[in-house]
This record gives C-alpha cells, sequence and structure tokens, in this order.
C-alpha cells in the first residue's frame, strides 16, 4: 500500500500580529509595573543631585580657567558620587512620605465618613437608635477590647443631645 501525504508547513499566526501583541503587552506591564514611591525618589535624587551640582561648580569655576578638563571630570565625579551616596536614603524618603499621605489621606476620609453618617443620624431617630443599640451591645460583649469604630461612635454619641 502506498500513502501519499501532504505535509505543508504553515504558520498557524502572523509574525506581523504577534508583534504587534508583544508591543501591547509591554505597554499594559509598563502600567502595572508603575510604582510612584520610585518615581518621586527620582524626583528627589535628582533634586539633590543638581544641588551638589550646583555647589561643585561654583567652587570649580574659580579655579578652571587652565584646567578645563579636570574641572568636567571633577563635577561629573561629585554627580555621581551624589547619585551612589544618596540613591537609598532618597528611595527610603519617598517611600516614607507616601506611606505618610496615604495614612493622612485614609484618616481624612473616615472623618468625613464620620462626620456624613453623624450629620444623618442626627436627622433620622431609626439610625440613631441603630447606633445606641449597636453601642449597647459592644460594651456588653467586651468593653476592654473596643475597635476604633466602636470608640468614635460611643465619642459621637456621648457627644450628642440624643444619647440615652
Amino acid at each position: 500500500m502506498n500513502h501519499n501525504f501532504v505535509h505543508l508547513e504553515y504558520s498557524e499566526t502572523h509574525s506581523g500580529v504577534a508583534r504587534a501583541e508583544r508591543v501591547v503587552a509591554n505597554f499594559k506591564n509598563m502600567g502595572h509595573a508603575f510604582n510612584p514611591s520610585h518615581t518621586l525618589a527620582a524626583i528627589l535624587l535628582s533634586a539633590v543631585v543638581a544641588a551638589f551640582v550646583v555647589v561643585a561648580d561654583q567652587m570649580i569655576d574659580t579655579w578652571a580657567d587652565g584646567h578645563l578638563l579636570t574641572a568636567w571630570v571633577a563635577l561629573w565625579a561629585v554627580a555621581f558620587a551624589t547619585v551612589g551616596l544618596f540613591a537609598g536614603v532618597t528611595k527610603s524618603m519617598a517611600i516614607q512620605l507616601k506611606q505618610g499621605l496615604d495614612g493622612w489621606a485614609a484618616r481624612a476620609a473616615q472623618r468625613r465618613s464620620d462626620e456624613r453618617l453623624w450629620a444623618i443620624a442626627q436627622t433620622d431617630s431609626r439610625l440613631m437608635s441603630d447606633l445606641q443599640t449597636a453601642l449597647s451591645r459592644a460594651e456588653a460583649v467586651s468593653s476592654e477590647s473596643e475597635s476604633s469604630t466602636q470608640k468614635r461612635v460611643s465619642r459621637l454619641l456621648k457627644n450628642s443631645q440624643y444619647y440615652i
């Protein structure tokens, strides 16, 4: 028996389409890899480097008349040394600043939420009674381990004219 088969090797994907898909995937990955603390650290580092370069330029300018190449090398040595010395410091400062701002924003949002809830509770007797009931239940369960929400509600109710 003689079997004749045709074996054709055709690509199942178009190479241009595959390249375009990789480009789109790379752009998506760049968006996910963006870290604001790294950007802030780079900005702080560039500010520190610029300050040191300006100081070094002022110092070198006085004796650079006949030694231009030496002054140029010294200026760049100061720039690279500054980058090396302050890279870790600026990154940690940026991370601390970002964490501090995140905490401040969370506290401000929580405060605004408490104020809105309290404004609604002052006009709605059902909500006020629910808050008082939740507070009395929480005090019955455990007065020692109050959560921060329970503390805020109890503080609001104690300052209220509706507190029973």
